[in-house]
């Protein structure tokens, strides 16, 4: 039994997690897949083309469509979104990240796509989740865990962003997730269609990524698992299942944590970022903008709980130290909240993905991340 199997078996047979699926591909083309557990409590077996909600790990390919609109000349990563979002053209700022909605004063400057991609917009999550602003963005626009079929659409969805301060001036912090679902918004704009069009069209299309999209064909709702988040009882607590709220597409498209796709699909995608951009000799991504994508540009405060060891990219972390085991200076990637992850190694070629679906609450939920991207980081070298 390989060392990949031993980390799937193990977590599924503790109940740690109902099941999972893993995947290890190296630079000289293999793919090492393994599954374990059950797509659902009681039910059928894991399998390798099982459908998961990959939650955050949606942020990257989200910024590669970006970077594809940039090379074809749609919009500049130095534009203004004022452009598309004049929802945003006037924005106001708190005083203090935590202080009250009402002590604010205006932006220092207009926003930039790039302030979207580095989440240096001044919208998002802070570590003080009580803090006004934070609940804001809970109540009004239900950041957090991913509801897609309670969200409203785009045009109403920015109409209440508009009215949420931001928690620092653009430019000048870091703040978690709600920079994608804008960045979502402003390419459906910007290319006058959905954002799954944009997505298709961008990324998904030329890369074969035929099983990710924002929503479950009714055809394959049979492969699609159950997702659940841990009880107090220990227990677990069912939080949608297959002809739930990923089985027809949303009003609002999270760009930050949507999509549903396999082990394999995102593997495509991850592939193609460490072949400089090339997927079956088309080049999908220019070098230079996989280098763009793959480069740490905004650090956040000592102690962030989102951002511990690794700087941003653009829609990912980049590692940059070693404080961690599964820590590998230059890994690119993130952990989605549904219990998945998915990251390149440039320095080993190596892609590691891990999709689940148990929501990520405590210690012993990241352990079963962290123990498989420990394994990850050691392979190739």
């Amino acid at each position: 039994m390989s060392e990949l199997q031993k980390l799937v078996d193990r977590p599924s047979a503790e109940g740690r997690v109902p099941g999972a699926v893993a995947l290890i591909a190296t630079p000289d083309g293999r793919r090492e897949v393994v599954t374990g557990g059950t797509r659902s409590v009681g039910g059928e077996p894991m399998t390798r083309d099982t459908l998961f909600r990959i939650a955050s790990i949606t942020k990257p390919i989200v910024a590669a469509a970006t970077m594809v609109l940039v090379e074809r000349g749609h919009l500049a990563l130095d534009d203004e979104v004022r452009r598309w979002l004049p929802e945003l053209a006037a924005p106001q700022v708190l005083r203090s990240p935590t202080g009250p909605l009402d002590d604010v004063v205006p932006a220092e400057r207009a926003i930039t796509v790039r302030d979207l991609l580095t989440f240096q917009s001044g919208h998002g999550f802070i570590p003080d989740f009580g803090a006004p602003a934070m609940q804001l963005l809970f109540e009004q626009l239900l950041q957090g865990p991913p509801q897609p079929q309670l969200v409203p659409a785009p045009d109403e969805w920015m109409a209440r962003l508009s009215r949420i301060p931001l928690v620092h001036q653009p430019g000048r912090g870091w703040t978690y997730n709600t920079g994608s679902d804008i960045l979502g918004v402003l390419l459906a704009r910007a290319e006058s269609a959905g954002l799954p069009d944009v997505l298709a069209d961008t990324v998904l299309e030329p890369l074969g990524m035929r099983d990710t999209g924002f929503a479950t064909p009714a055809g394959d709702l049979d492969r699609f698992a159950s997702y659940y988040r841990r009880a107090e009882s220990g227990g677990l607590t069912l939080v949608d299942s297959p002809d739930g709220q990923w089985s027809s597409l949303p009003a609002f498209p999270s760009a930050a944590g949507g999509l549903v796709s396999t082990a394999d699909d995102w593997c495509t995608f991850g592939r193609m970022l460490l072949a400089g951009g090339e997927h079956a000799g088309r080049a999908v991504l220019s070098p230079r903008s996989v280098e763009q994508m793959m480069t740490p540009h905004a650090h956040a405060e000592a102690g962030n709980i989102f951002l511990d060891g690794q700087a941003w990219g653009f829609g990912g972390g980049v590692d940059v130290n070693s404080d961690q085991p599964w820590n590998v200076p230059g890994r690119y990637g993130w952990i989605g909240g549904t219990g998945t992850a998915g990251y390149v190694i440039p320095s080993t070629g190596v892609v590691a993905v891990w999709l689940a679906q148990l929501q990520l609450q405590g210690p012993d939920d990241f352990s079963v991340l962290s123990e498989f991207l420990t394994h990850a980081a050691t392979v190739g070298r």
